[in-house]
């Protein structure tokens, strides 16, 4: 079942981004990754900016989590992450279709290049990458993000006309 995520589930989102985030481990360059991957004083900082997260939740366990941020017109998908040992069942087809759903003006996601993985789920979902001076263009406008971390990453932007960037 998909419901918002509250305070009370602030501990369980970061072990479960931190726990997925270790499959970027050997793929994306290691100057970009620290340990743990996003501490919570990063995670608190992300919420306080406006990400909403929305959880999956099995029989009273959060599984897998996904934010939703409104940027100046613009909506972007944050923090996709499903717990290890739960991947590839759908949980995060069901989170993204949710929060497409939600979603109000263009919609876009960002990702780091090297995770081909995660390109291709959104590819699936109908995003479609955007190229290199767009992508920095959207990163300067609409993302905090470190100089390198722009250097290495991509965005997509959701085909559909009614969202489209």
């Amino acid at each position: 079942m998909i419901r918002p995520c509250t305070n009370d589930d602030f501990v369980t989102i970061s072990e479960i981004i931190n726990k997925a985030a270790s499959a970027y481990r050997g793929v994306v360059p290691a100057d970009c990754l620290h340990e743990p991957y996003m501490t919570q004083a990063e995670l608190k900082d992300e919420i306080e900016a406006g990400v909403g997260f929305s959880g999956w939740d099995e029989d009273g366990a959060l599984i897998g989590v996904m934010g939703l941020q409104n940027v100046r017109g613009v909506t972007l998908i944050r923090h996709a992450y499903v717990r290890p040992g739960h991947q590839s069942k759908g949980i995060g087809s069901a989170l993204l279709t949710h929060l497409i759903e939600q979603a109000k003006g263009p919609l876009l996601v960002g990702t780091w290049a090297a995770a081909t993985w995660a390109i291709r789920f959104y590819e699936r979902h109908g995003f479609r990458l955007v190229n290199k001076e767009e992508k920095n263009r959207l990163l300067n406008a609409y993302w905090r993000i470190p100089l390198r971390q722009q250097e290495t990453s991509v965005v997509l932007t959701y085909a559909d006309s009614n969202k489209a960037s």
